[in-house]
C-alpha cells in the first residue's frame, strides 16, 4: 500500500543524502501493500528503533561543516489517520492520509573537519533532541483483480518539525520532499500465501538553509509471508535503497556522494477483532542493513498497529484490507 511516510523524517542519520538522512526511511512499505483497504476512517500508530553508525573513515556534509565518524539512535512514534472512500475513482479505491512524528534521537560525530563556511568543530561531539517532526500527507489509489492487487501513490514532506543546521541531532529534514511511485500485491486466500513489492522515487528540494539538495532516490521495498491461520502471518521483508542522481547545491562540497543500502529481516503479523465495529492489526518487522555506501548502516525495527472498520462477515481474516501502508 501507500507508503505513509511515517518514518520518513527519521532524525538520526538513517538512509542516504545531506548528513546520512533521507526523506523515504527504506523499510516502510512491506506485506499487503497494495491491498484495498476497509472503507471509513482508521488510525495508524507506528514506533520505529534504528541504531547506526559510519566509520570515521566515512564523511559526511552535515549542517555545512563536513563530519566523520557519523552514529545515531532514534525512537520515534508515527501516528494519524486515513479516510478510505468507498466510491471507486477511475476503478480503483481512493484512501487520503496525514501523519504526525515524535520521539527522540541522537547523533554523534568522532571528528569534524571545516566545512565550506568556515564552520568547524574538533574532536568529539554528541547531540540529543526530542519533541516533533515534519507532517506526511499522502493519497493512494488502489485495484484489485482477484489475487492480483495493483496500487499508485504520491506522500511528500512539509518541513515543519524540530530542525535546525547548527544540531547534529534533528527531528525534521530541512526541506520539501515529494515521493510518488506503485506496488503489487499477490494474495491467494486459499492456500495464504503472499507477495508485495513496491516501487517509488523521491525527488527533494534544497535545504534553503546549508544550500544542500540531495538527489532522487529510488526505494524497492517487498515482503512475503505465509498465513499459518486465517489471523497470524510469518514472512520476510526486504529493501533496496540508492541514489540515481547526485547531490547537488552550493552546500554540496563532497561531490556527487550518490549512496545506497541493502536491508532484510524476519516479519510476523496478527488480524484481531476489536468488537463488532472494529478491527486490528500489529506487524512486527527487523532489518539488518548491508553493502552500504556513502551512509550509515546497521539494524532498525519497526512496531505497528492498525485499526480500520471491521470488514464485511463474509470476509475471512486473509481478506482483512487495510487502508495504510505500515504493514
Amino acid at each position: 500500500m501507500l507508503a505513509v511516510a511515517a518514518a520518513l523524517i527519521c532524525p538520526a542519520p538513517s538512509s542516504a543524502d545531506e548528513g546520512g538522512i533521507s526523506f523515504w526511511l527504506p523499510g516502510l512499505n512491506g506485506s499487503l501493500a497494495a491491498v484495498p483497504g476497509v472503507p471509513g476512517p482508521s488510525f495508524t500508530a507506528l514506533y520505529y528503533y534504528t541504531s547506526l553508525s559510519a566509520g570515521g573513515g566515512k564523511t559526511f556534509e552535515l549542517g555545512g561543516k563536513i563530519v566523520g565518524g557519523l552514529g545515531g539512535q532514534a525512537n520515534l512514534a508515527a501516528f494519524g489517520p486515513t479516510y478510505t472512500f468507498a466510491t471507486p475513482v477511475i476503478g480503483a479505491q481512493l484512501s487520503v492520509s496525514l501523519l504526525g512524528i515524535a520521539g527522540a534521537s541522537t547523533a554523534s560525530v568522532d571528528a569534524t573537519l571545516t566545512g565550506p563556511f568556515g564552520r568547524s568543530i574538533s574532536g568529539s561531539r554528541s547531540d540529543e533532541i526530542g519533541g516533533f517532526g515534519d507532517l506526511i500527507p499522502q493519497a493512494a489509489l488502489k485495484w484489485n483483480k482477484g489475487v492480483n492487487n495493483f496500487m499508485t501513490y504520491v506522500t511528500g514532506d512539509i518541513p515543519a518539525g524540530n530542525y535546525s543546521s547548527n544540531r547534529l541531532a534533528n527531528l525534521g529534514i530541512g526541506h520539501a520532499a515529494i515521493d510518488g511511485g506503485g506496488g503489487y500485491t499477490y494474495l491467494n486466500p486459499a492456500t495464504g500465501r503472499e507477495f508485495s513489492a513496491a516501487l517509488g522515487l523521491t525527488y527533494n528540494f534544497e535545504n534553503m538553509t546549508t544550500h544542500y539538495q540531495n538527489g532522487v532516490d529510488l526505494h524497492l521495498d517487498w515482503g512475503a509471508s505465509q498465513f499459518l491461520s486465517k489471523q497470524f502471518l510469518v514472512g520476510i521483508v526486504g529493501y533496496v535503497y540508492a541514489q540515481i542522481s547526485p547531490d547537488g547545491g552550493a552546500g554540496a562540497t563532497l561531490g556527487s556522494f550518490e549512496s545506497r543500502v541493502l536491508g532484510i529481516g524476519p516479519q510476523i503479523g496478527y488480524m484481531f477483532p476489536i468488537g463488532s465495529a472494529a478491527q486490528g492489526y500489529i506487524n512486527l518487522k527487523g532489518y539488518k542493513e548491508f553493502a552500504a555506501q556513502n551512509r550509515p548502516d546497521g539494524w532498525n525495527l519497526w512496531l505497528t498497529m492498525v485499526i480500520t472498520p471491521a470488514p464485511p462477515h463474509h470476509e475471512n481474516a486473509q481478506a482483512l484490507l487495510f487502508p495504510t501502508g505500515q504493514r
